[in-house]
């Protein structure tokens, strides 16, 4: 019975996921970081104002920050192609060994096994897919020692951006411009920033705060 409620939230944010989103327009460079664009240490001690205008600059500027976050990353790839995209495989493969170690299948198949007193299939396929997984392991952490300066690169390459953006949304004011544009694209279609932040349980509290 205490699983409903879990798998209800599930599929609401997936729900909200795959529906119409709309990304707001793009906002101009004088907007973002030139000219008319002012920008100010936030109050290191209220987190509560400063957590405020990151959440309503990233509804804002998402547009920006996502272009922003591809023309990094692209760049980043160029100048490095052979190094990220090792890195990435290896990611990628000691995601999957986690994956499968810590996955429900994994666990439901050594629980019948435990269960029927060692069935002889469930115990032969319990087998075989410990050996899987240990060379999974053996082959992920030597690659990831190989090529850890790839993995360190890659994680980089995807941090940067992440880290640009929210140095800007914190250190940006906002203007009657960008309250205005927040208040109004509110009641309108859904964003994918917007849904992102649902889905993480993130709000800003007030349209002109």
């Amino acid at each position: 019975m205490s699983a409903a409620p879990s798998t209800s939230s599930v599929g609401d944010a997936a729900a909200a996921l795959s529906g119409n989103l709309q990304l707001p327009p793009l906002r101009t460079l004088d907007d973002f970081i030139l000219g008319s664009a002012r920008f100010q240490l936030p109050n290191l001690k209220d987190f509560e104002k400063w957590g405020n205008r990151v959440v309503k600059n990233l509804l804002y500027y998402q547009t920006n920050y996502f272009l922003l976050f591809l023309t990094i990353y692209v760049v980043m790839v160029v100048f490095n192609p052979a190094k990220i995209i090792s890195g990435l495989l290896v990611q990628a493969l000691i995601i999957a060994v986690i994956w499968q170690f810590f996955s429900g299948k994994s666990k439901s198949n050594f629980i019948a096994s435990r269960l029927t007193g060692g069935n002889a299939n469930a115990a032969e396929q319990n087998a075989q897919q410990k050996w899987y997984i240990l060379a999974g392991a053996l082959l992920g952490g030597y690659l990831f020692l190989h090529l850890i300066s790839a993995v360190l690169l890659t994680a980089f390459t995807l941090l940067l951006p992440i880290s640009v953006t929210f140095i800007h949304a914190s250190l940006r004011l906002r203007n009657i411009k960008n309250k205005l544009a927040n208040s109004i694209e509110s009641f309108g279609p859904a964003t994918p920033m917007g849904s992102l932040l649902d889905a993480l349980n993130v709000r800003a509290d007030g349209v002109f705060n």
